[in-house]
C-alpha cells in the first residue's frame, strides 16, 4: 500500500470509570462489570446505540479464566450491535496502549472505519489460584471412570493443597516486586526522596485542579457511587508524604527512597477510547480531538542485562522520535505514566543524559531536556491511581481532550510495563 492511502486515526474522545483502591468502593466488581459500564458510559457520551463498530480491542492484566472472552462478552452487555467484533490484548501495564495504537493502524490503514479500545482492571477481584498438586488430584478425580477411582485420588488431598495462592505482581524471571526492581534503578541513577515527593504532590494537586474545573465532566461516567479517583488526595503536603516511611529498597538504609506515596497504589479501574477515520467522524457528526501519529513498543533486558525493569520507554522513545524526526522540545504535553514516581524521573534523566544517549541509545547527543511545566499537566497515576491495562485510555483520551483546539500541537506519551517492556506514543491536536 503506498503511503498516500495512509488515512489519518482520528481519536474522537474516551470514557472511563472512577478509579478507585483496590479492595474499596468496587471490592465487589469485576473484570466484566466494570468494562461494561465504562463501554457503556462511551456509547450514550457519542449516541452509538445500535452501531456497529468496526473493531472492539481491549484486555486486563488480572483475568478470570471464566473470562476468556472479556471483551467480546462485555460488547455484548452494551447497546452496541452485537455484529461488531472483539477480543482481547494483554501488554501488562501498556495493553491499553497497544490496543489503541493497534487499532489506530487499521484505521489508517482503512481496515476499518472505526475502533473502541481500552482495558480494565481489578485487583478486588483477583483470581485465587488452587495449588499444582491439588489442581492434578482434582483433574485425575474428573478423569476417573468410577467412583472407587474418584475417591481413590480425592484422598490423596492434604490439608497443605488447600492453601489459595493469590495471584502477586512479582516478576517470575527474578521473583522481585516492582518496587523493588525500580528500587534498584533509582538507587542508580541518584534519585532523591525530595523530587520523588514533589512530584508525587504534582500529580495529585494537577488532578484536583483538573477535576476541579470540570476538565474530566465529559471523560468520566460515575460507577458504584463514586464519581472521583478516590485514590486522588487533593490536601496532600510535602510535610506529610515526607513523614512516610520507605516501603521498597529498605535494604538500602537511609539510602531508600521509595514510599506508598510516591508508588502508586493497587487500584481497580476501566478505560475506553473511541477512534475513526475521519470521514466516520464526519458522517456520524462526531468531534474530532487530535490524530493518533504513531507509537512504538520497547523491551529491555532486565534479567541477565544491565537495565532496569521499567526502562524499557527510555529505548522506545529514541526510536520513535527519530523516525518522526522531532525532539522532546517539539511537544506541547507529555504523558509519562507514573508506575512509581522514581519511574518518570529516571527515564527524564536518561533521556537528558549524554553519556546514557550516546552510549545506550546510540545518539550523538542527549535526546532533549524535559519542561516539567508540560508534564503530567492534569494528574496522572499516582494521583489516580493505576488499573494497569485501563491506564493507557485514560492517558489517551485526557491527552487528546488537552490538545483539542491546538491544531498540530503534539503530545507525547510513555507508558512502562511489567516484563521489561514499554510503549511511547505521540498525538497531535486538531
Amino acid at each position: 500500500m503506498s503511503a498516500q492511502t495512509i488515512r489519518d486515526a482520528v481519536i474522537i474522545g474516551g470514557n472511563r470509570i472512577p478509579f478507585a483502591r483496590a479492595h474499596t468502593a468496587y471490592a465487589t466488581s469485576g473484570n466484566q462489570d466494570m468494562l461494561t459500564s465504562t463501554l457503556n458510559g462511551l456509547v450514550a457520551r457519542y449516541g452509538l446505540q445500535g452501531e456497529q463498530i468496526g473493531t472492539v480491542a481491549a484486555g486486563a492484566v488480572m483475568k478470570h479464566s471464566k473470562n476468556f472472552n472479556l471483551t467480546r462478552e462485555s460488547v455484548l452487555g452494551t447497546p452496541l450491535d452485537p455484529k461488531t467484533p472483539a477480543f482481547d490484548v494483554q501488554m501488562a501495564c501498556a495493553t491499553g496502549m497497544e490496543a489503541i495504537g493497534s487499532m489506530a493502524n487499521k484505521i489508517k490503514l482503512g481496515q476499518i472505519d472505526s475502533a473502541i479500545a481500552g482495558g480494565v482492571d481489578s485487583i478486588s477481584d483477583a483470581p485465587i489460584v488452587v495449588t499444582d498438586e491439588l489442581r492434578g488430584i482434582l483433574m485425575e478425580a474428573n478423569r476417573a471412570k468410577t467412583l472407587s477411582q474418584r475417591l481413590k485420588a480425592l484422598s490423596k488431598i492434604r490439608p497443605a493443597h488447600l492453601a489459595p495462592q493469590a495471584p502477586g505482581v512479582n516478576e517470575p524471571r527474578t521473583g522481585m516486586s516492582m518496587g523493588e526492581h525500580m528500587a534498584i534503578t533509582a538507587h542508580a541513577w541518584g534519585i532523591t526522596r525530595q523530587e520523588q515527593d514533589e512530584l508525587a504532590l504534582a500529580s495529585h494537586k494537577n488532578l484536583a485542579a483538573a477535576y476541579e474545573r470540570g476538565f474530566f465532566d465529559d471523560l468520566v461516567t460515575p460507577f458504584k457511587g463514586v464519581t472521583r479517583d478516590n485514590n486522588m488526595r487533593a490536601d496532600s503536603t510535602l510535610e506529610k508524604l515526607g513523614k512516610l516511611s520507605p516501603v521498597f529498597g529498605r535494604d538500602l538504609g537511609p539510602e531508600a527512597t521509595m514510599t506508598a506515596a510516591n508508588s502508586t497504589a493497587l487500584t481497580d479501574g476501566a478505560s475506553a477510547v473511541l477512534l475513526g477515520s475521519e470521514e466516520w467522524a464526519d458522517q456520524h457528526d462526531l468531534p474530532k480531538l487530535a490524530n493518533f501519529i504513531d507509537y512504538e513498543e520497547g523491551a529491555v533486558d532486565f534479567v541477565d542485562g544491565a537495565e532496569g525493569l521499567l526502562m524499557a520507554p527510555a529505548y522506545a522513545a529514541a526510536r520513535m522520535l527519530k523516525r518522526n524526526n522531532l525532539s522532546f522540545e517539539d511537544f506541547e504535553y507529555l504523558e509519562i505514566h507514573e508506575a512509581f514516581a522514581s519511574t518518570v524521573l529516571a527515564q527524564i534523566k536518561a533521556w537528558e543524559s549524554e553519556e546514557f544517549c550516546k552510549n545506550k541509545l546510540g545518539l550523538d547527543s542527549a535526546l532533549g531536556t524535559i519542561d516539567r511545566s508540560k508534564l503530567n499537566v492534569n494528574g496522572s497515576s499516582l494521583a489516580a491511581g493505576h488499573p494497569f491495562a485501563a491506564t493507557g485510555g485514560r492517558i489517551v483520551a485526557s491527552l487528546a481532550k488537552a490538545l483539542h483546539g491546538k491544531p498540530g500541537k503534539l503530545g507525547f506519551i510513555s507508558v512502562c510495563a511489567a516484563g521489561g517492556q514499554g510503549i511511547t506514543a505521540i498525538i497531535e491536536g486538531r
